[in-house]
């Protein structure tokens, strides 16, 4: 099928540019905030985040009076962008140099207790870094008081790995550092979405954070080669392994994320899997002893090179693990069959598709594996993203869970297509001579945010904010048509932000409520100029924006598009199923839901 989204870029170069201390455009961006004690990063996938914290991180070190600098990864494949850098050939003042028994994501460097020695060791003496993961991080300080920490910058990587939940090890060990020492924290993500939906921080806690934003529409708009990002969807019925060849181009550099095997789509043997998908592509004619590769002549002739990373065996993983990280050239690797791994924080810059087997239940997973393929590299003017899901079949008794997967999996992409695309500026029009400025929107009715929160959210985390409502079990059941827009826009969203943003008033949860249903009405809609008008499709006509009023937008589903997609991906019959799945377990309905309609 057809891309759901399918997004053009200007490929302008800019943000692969680098000033006169050798920084890309996000680099700069964060070092202007190097002050900060707290500093929060978020900036897409290979914006080039770890250089950013080296650069801050040195000057901290160099010039703010700081010690020592703790950075701590989620796994130990990622400690090796870390790694000794060289920053002055670039115009910087000072290098990255990590001495290497210090680098505890390094091979060799396994045992947990040896690992809390080293840390315990580096706190009490002269070395500066420390490299270390998540988990050596958390056993560390259950051995140690928060004083330790005092003159210390911890910088944590991948930072939605934290959360408030009071069960979150990591978050509170961050509140405790925060609350009893001196620390600067500086925290990097790709993406801010929780899985879970808890909130990385609490509002208080949050509030204490500079934050540097970076978005993937000024990263993606700024290569000077990837042209065109697509993101799409395929649908299958039986075993996903005979489906595969429909959507896997062997021509393409692919990374494919085979299902967990708790999922429906998992035959519950990763390890025949891995081989029947092999199968499919050809016959292996040999397996390298030294790198682990994996060579496949498939059937039309070609020799493919195919990466294992399922296989389990700690010595033929740590050998194939080794041969991806120094890989130098595009034709070093074709296909990349993984589970777990190859999300976040790997770096195969000239992938072409990322091909993903089954639902995956958190937003951050889906926005880091299509970070796999968004690198800019002279290989491709054009990345993929697919999405291979099972489609509900009425005669299998886990039709549900596959129509909320059907759901969700678009909702992603919903969300994706808004992530991915420029920002407007929303401003009160007050009259007929009240033009707009160039970037702006006037609307009707609009109310302006009214506090520094409000505007801080909408500068900062409307896309989370999006997420957030997004995944809500009510709006997804909301979603394909069978729920009034203005029930949707005036009170499932309300009640969405109110349990989300607590502190807000409710002036400032409707200035925040109209944000988000423009700002989703305009990116999922569709514009067109018209001589010296333009217009925008709202449901089934076209409105010319300078007559909108906030009324008229509160009149449109903002996700009308999602049960347009469903419309077009799936046959009649499969449509009844997933509706007549809907209808078993309609939404509880409050007395100003009832009101409303």
């Amino acid at each position: 099928m057809p891309d759901i989204v399918h997004v053009t870029y200007g490929h302008t170069g800019k943000s692969s540019k680098v000033n006169s201390m050798g920084m890309r455009e996000m680099q700069e961006k964060a070092f202007l905030a190097r002050d900060a004690q707290y500093l929060l990063i978020k900036a897409p996938p290979a914006s080039g985040k770890s250089r950013a914290l080296m650069y801050v991180a040195l000057d901290k070190l160099t010039n703010q009076g700081l010690k020592k600098v703790i950075v701590a990864v989620p796994e130990k494949s990622i400690g090796g962008s870390f790694g000794k850098t060289n920053l002055k050939s670039g115009g910087f003042f000072a290098d990255w140099e990590p001495k290497d028994e210090y680098n505890l994501c390094t091979p060799g460097t396994d045992g947990s207790k040896s690992k809390v020695q080293a840390f315990k060791n580096f706190l009490n003496n002269k070395e500066s870094i420390l490299i270390c993961t998540h988990a050596t991080l958390r056993f560390a300080f259950e051995e140690l008081d928060e004083s330790k920490f005092i003159d210390t910058v911890l910088a944590i990587d991948e930072f939605h790995h934290v959360s408030s939940d009071g069960d979150n090890r990591l978050g509170e060990l961050l509140r405790s550092i925060m609350e009893k020492s001196n620390a600067h924290i500086i925290a990097m993500t790709g993406s801010y979405f929780r899985g879970d939906t808890a909130p990385v921080l609490s509002p208080e806690a949050e509030a204490k954070f500079t934050k540097v934003s970076y978005n993937y529409y000024e990263q993606l708009n700024g290569y000077t080669y990837l042209k065109t990002l697509g993101i799409g969807y395929h649908f299958y019925q039986g075993k996903y392994t005979s489906a595969i060849l429909e959507v896997l181009d062997t021509n393409k550099k692919t990374i494919l994320h085979i299902p967990n095997v708790n999922s429906g789509e998992s035959t519950k043997d990763k390890h025949n899997e891995v081989d029947t998908i092999i199968d499919a592509i050809g016959s292996v004619t040999k397996v390298d002893p030294l790198t682990g590769v994996i060579f496949v002549k498939s059937k039309d002739g070609k020799t493919i090179k195919v990466a294992d990373l399922v296989n389990d065996t700690p010595s033929d993983r740590d050998k194939i693990q080794s041969y991806l990280r120094n890989m130098k050239s595009v034709d070093d690797m074709d296909l990349i069959i993984a589970l777990g791994m190859a999300k976040e924080g790997f770096d195969w810059p000239y992938c072409e598709h990322a091909l993903t087997v089954g639902y995956r239940g958190s937003l951050t997973e889906i926005i880091q594996i299509i970070g796999r393929c968004t690198r800019d590299s002279d290989n491709k003017t054009h990345a993929q993203f697919t999405n291979l899901i099972a489609q509900p079949d009425a005669a299998d008794g886990q039709v549900k869970i596959a129509v909320n997967n059907m759901l969700k999996a678009i909702t992603a992409s919903l969300l994706m297509e808004q992530v991915l695309a420029p920002n407007f500026k929303f401003k009160t029009k007050l009259s007929d001579e009240d033009k707009p400025e160039p970037g702006e929107i006037k609307i009707r009715g609009f109310k302006t945010p009214s506090s520094k929160r409000v505007q801080d959210i909408i500068e900062s985390d409307l896309n989370d904010l999006k997420a957030t409502i997004l995944q809500d079990d009510t709006m997804i059941k909301a979603m394909p048509g069978n729920v009034d827009p203005e029930v949707i826009n005036k009170v499932l969203i309300p009640k969405i932000i109110q349990i989300k943003y607590p502190e807000l008033s409710d002036g400032e949860v409707e200035e925040l409520r109209q944000h988000v249903v423009l700002d989703s009405v305009f990116k999922n809609g569709e514009t067109k100029e018209v001589g010296d008008k333009r217009f925008i499709r709202m449901a089934d006509r076209f409105v010319n924006i300078d007559d909108l009023h906030i009324d008229l937008i509160d009149q449109i589903n903002p996700f009308q598009k999602a049960f347009e997609i469903l419309s077009k991906s799936v046959t009649s019959q499969v449509l009844k199923v997933i509706q007549e799945a809907i209808e078993s377990t309609r939404m509880k309905m409050d007395f100003e839901e009832a009101k409303i309609l």
